[in-house]
């Protein structure tokens, strides 16, 4: 028996010396702010608690080391310090997804005993244990900060924020995400419920001859084991392409690690992985397909029978490139490499399906709910009327979490039994399983005239999209679409191809291609002026897109903040000793001859309640508190009376969040129901509308294919312009990223700064660290530690600088920033370092240190 006080009181414990105390307190106590990141790898952080005072990791202590000790979790610490830094986290930004935010605050509740004045390097110093991906840490520094104020200063008061455009609105169920009480899919818990365990094929390529359940299905606990062959409906889904199997089946081939080869379902999450070990699978091994350009070779394996390994070449062609490459006085051409990179959600994949009347619901983190009910229903044989799922915002998706994963196993398996089911991965099974950012090579040449104007550009790009198609052939489309940067380039000659190999699969990530091939054509840009003596700065501003340019797929502009941007860099570039500059587009919506539409229902329910029902994602990025702001703009209802809502019974079909699109679709949508509801308050009170709903609806539907015959081509209806500048320490690392963005009207100024900041965090990293490196079809490693992540300390100073050129499209002037935050990130790092060394790196990520905080 194990003796021990929990937040003041007395326990017992009989169990299994050697069960985790993160296991002890989310099970047998049901203290869900305790969150599961690493799986148990003492990686992430999110289960911090406090023993003895301490912070420590529950994940990694078994509960015999708690004998005699006091534990404390969010809901035990003293009120007086939990209250500040809830409420410091949520006025300051510092919650974004919020899945890290309960442990980020276990991990320095103790600092506030002693009240001792700590420095802002001593703060990310103590958070470095900590992993958040949303953030860049420094809106949570912000936080620590100011509750640090609240609790030594007794008259300390902030002043509450108003909810128009631009006001700094803090984040919709900030507080409640800060406590850990707002709960995330794996927190859900319905009686009677069972756990799905996922087989994974231990082969990237291998013919499935038998798999073996007898040893299994004999385990203790165990309900049922469903394979292919228990799919009532269709077995293959996909975003683009229907080609990924929901399970492989005895006598096919499996194409990456990724495949599923069973699902058990058994009382106990623990009870089902233990006998997912007994199944026994019969393999006949086949030599995986691992490299895109060994791929393309007529000699290669097919990885899908009868399909070539290329799925898919995009290409765009104007003028007369060859011609003026070759008359051009300065050009440069290498090959660049990009490396995959994994997303590190801090909350990894989950769904919760369970039997209602004769339909099936299902509580999904994924980014399209309308999506993931099309293609269950697809699955389970069902008319989609019957498939009914709720969106739980999530610890995170960054496009990770666009293509299905657990949630048609977990309502398969609950549709066959009419039980509830969960199915959680681990953190080594996310790695496995959903698809990747891809690695892209490129081949680029791009050529000057002799007073710095760009002449031609010419790009063959090869992208590995792994097993499976996901959205890879978007992902290239975009590798085309932006080939040409921030600039204008009359003659171009681009071409992008999709691969299919054994690997994992590749898909969506934040930035979607983009900032591969700026990647690519900023490190040509200041090779060029390397050549010919121009300056960097100077070459940029001369070529930038402005008003009326065109882009590589000649598309004309109009809204363009480029050169403003440039400009509010260029003192602190020049002044520089040693910096890299690099400017960055990122479309916003799907485009490409695709509809970009949103529908929104505003009910009024009574006086103090209002809801809106949309059907996009939340996934830290803010999209929630658009909505709230732009009603309250249009009508004056205040934010506190306002929930949201994204469930499929709403009835109002909406895409995958992606593409940054969101805002300006779900703002428009909400301006267009608002008209009619803002009218009716002149005269009547919410009261007197309760049961009204109010229906608004925003469609794009007039963009095209990139068509050299197409007169004023419309690609995508908007993009968003950036100019970043990394400026490197005299011993070589980073010190400082200047970050200048052009969000149109930057529609809450708090959480445009913390969008850009979490993301030029993503793009240091992936400029410097981060990798996930495979061999043979299989991750060399599955530990979250070997990502490459930046932690809080290794962080250099961020500054954001909003630039507002209204788009002509998004509400008030809005532009997507979601994404292009990470898009020039890497370009200027690896220009500084070419300038500090005048070593050109050609692949990422560079291995470099930047300038730590200690």
């Amino acid at each position: 028996m194990i003796n021990f006080t929990l937040n003041g009181q007395k326990k017992q414990y009989n169990g299994p010396a050697e069960t985790s105390l993160l296991d002890y307190l989310r099970l047998e106590e049901n203290l869900t702010s305790v969150k599961e990141g690493c799986s148990g790898q003492g990686t992430c952080g999110a289960c911090t608690v406090e023993i003895n005072g301490k912070p420590r990791l529950a994940c990694t202590t078994p509960i015999r080391k708690v004998e005699g000790a006091e534990v404390t979790t969010m809901e035990g610490i003293p009120k007086k310090v939990q209250e500040a830094l809830v409420h410091s986290f949520s006025e300051k930004g510092a919650v974004q997804c919020g899945y890290c935010s309960p442990g980020m605050i276990m991990r320095v509740a103790h600092l506030f005993r002693e009240l001792k004045p700590m420095s802002r390097e001593e703060i990310f110093k103590a958070i470095s244990p900590n992993l958040c991906r949303c953030t860049g840490y420094i809106k949570i520094v912000d936080a620590i900060e100011e509750a640090f104020k609240r609790i030594s200063n007794p008259a300390f008061q902030t002043e509450k924020s108003g909810a128009k455009i631009g006001d700094p609105l803090p984040k919709y169920e900030s507080i409640e995400t800060a406590m850990g009480k707002r709960l995330f899919v794996n927190d859900l818990y319905f009686e009677g419920m069972l756990f799905g365990v996922l087989k994974f094929s231990e082969h990237p390529r291998a013919v499935i001859l038998n798999i073996d359940l007898l040893a299994a299905e004999k385990q203790e606990g165990v309900i049922k084991i469903f394979t292919a062959r228990d799919i009532p409906g269709e077995r293959y889904s996909g975003l683009i392409f229907k080609d990924w199997p929901l399970m492989v089946d005895v006598g096919e081939r499996t194409n990456c690690i990724s495949d599923v080869l069973a699902v058990v379902v058994a009382e106990t999450e623990a009870l089902a992985r233990k006998a997912t070990e007994k199944i026994k699978v019969e393999y006949k091994t086949e030599t995986p397909v691992t490299d895109m350009m060994e791929a393309v070779q007529p000699e290669s394996p097919q990885v899908h029978n009868g399909q070539s390994n290329v799925l898919e070449t995009s290409r765009i062609r104007f003028g007369n490139p060859e011609k003026e490459i070759e008359a051009a006085p300065y050009k440069y051409k290498a090959v660049f490499e990009t490396q995959r990179i994994e997303h590190a959600f801090l909350e990894t994949e989950t769904a919760v399906a369970l039997p209602e009347n004769d339909c099936i619901k299902l509580y999904s983190q994924g980014q399209g709910v309308y999506v993931d009910r099309q293609q269950i229903a697809s699955f389970l044989n069902l008319p989609e009327e019957k498939v009914h799922v709720i969106q739980v915002s999530n610890g995170g998706g960054f496009g990770g979490k666009e293509d299905l994963t657990v949630q048609g196993h977990a309502t398969l398996c609950s549709w066959l039994l009419q039980k509830p089911v969960k199915v959680h991965l681990t953190r080594e099974e996310s790695i496995r399983m959903h698809p990747k950012r891809h690695p892209v090579r490129m081949e680029m040449e791009l050529a000057c005239n002799e007073t710095g104007k760009f002449a031609a550009l010419a790009l063959k790009a090869f992208g590995d999209s792994g097993a499976y198609a996901s959205v890879g052939t978007k992902v290239m489309e975009r590798v085309v679409g932006h080939a040409t940067g921030a600039y204008t380039v009359p003659n171009v000659d681009i071409e992008a191809h999709t691969i299919y190999t054994n690997n994992i699969p590749s898909g969506a990530m934040r930035g979607f291609g983009v900032p591969q091939v700026v990647y690519a054509i900023e490190s040509c840009i200041d090779e060029i002026c390397n050549q010919g003596g121009f300056d960097r700065w100077q070459i940029r501003y001369d070529n930038a897109l402005e008003n009326g340019a065109k882009t590589a797929t000649g598309q004309e502009l109009q809204g363009v903040g480029l050169k403003q941007t440039l400009l509010a860099v260029k003192q602190q570039f020049q002044n520089a000793k040693f910096a890299g500059i690099a400017c960055g587009l990122k479309n916003t919506g799907v485009g490409n001859g695709m509809i970009d539409d949103s529908e929104v229902k505003i009910e009024i329910i009574s006086e103090d309640k209002v809801i809106i029902h949309h059907g996009w994602s939340e996934m830290g990025q803010g999209v929630h508190n658009m909505a709230i702001q732009t009603l309250h703009q249009e009508t004056s209802i205040q934010p506190e009376k306002i929930e949201v809502m994204v469930d499929t019974a709403a009835d109002i079909p909406t895409g995958m969040t992606t593409s940054s699109r969101a805002t300006a679709l779900v703002g428009n949508a909400i301006r267009d129901a608002a008209k009619s509801l803002a009218s009716d308050l002149k005269t009547k009170t919410l009261n007197q509308l309760a049961g009204q709903t109010y229906k608004g609806k925003f469609i794009c539907d007039w963009t095209s294919k990139p068509d050299p015959e197409t007169e004023k081509p419309v690609i995508h209806f908007s993009y968003g312009y950036a100019t970043q500048v990394v400026i490197l320490h005299d011993n070589g690392k980073i010190q400082k990223v200047i970050a200048a963005h052009d969000g149109g009207k930057i529609m809450n100024k708090m959480l445009f700064e913390g969008q850009i900041q979490g993301a030029v965090h993503m793009g240091l990293g992936y400029a410097l660290t981060e990798d996930l490196p495979m061999k043979d079809g299989k991750p060399v490693s599955y530990k979250l530690n070997d990502l490459g992540i930046l932690r809080a300390k290794e962080m250099p100073e961020v500054e954001v600088i909003g630039i507002e050129e209204k788009d002509p499209i998004g509400p008030y002037g809005a532009k997507g920033i979601g994404e292009i935050g990470m898009v020039p990130t890497a370009a200027a790092v690896a220009n500084a370092f070419c300038q500090f060394n005048g070593i050109r790196h050609h692949k990422l990520p560079m291995k470099r240190k930047i300038q730590s905080k200690n």
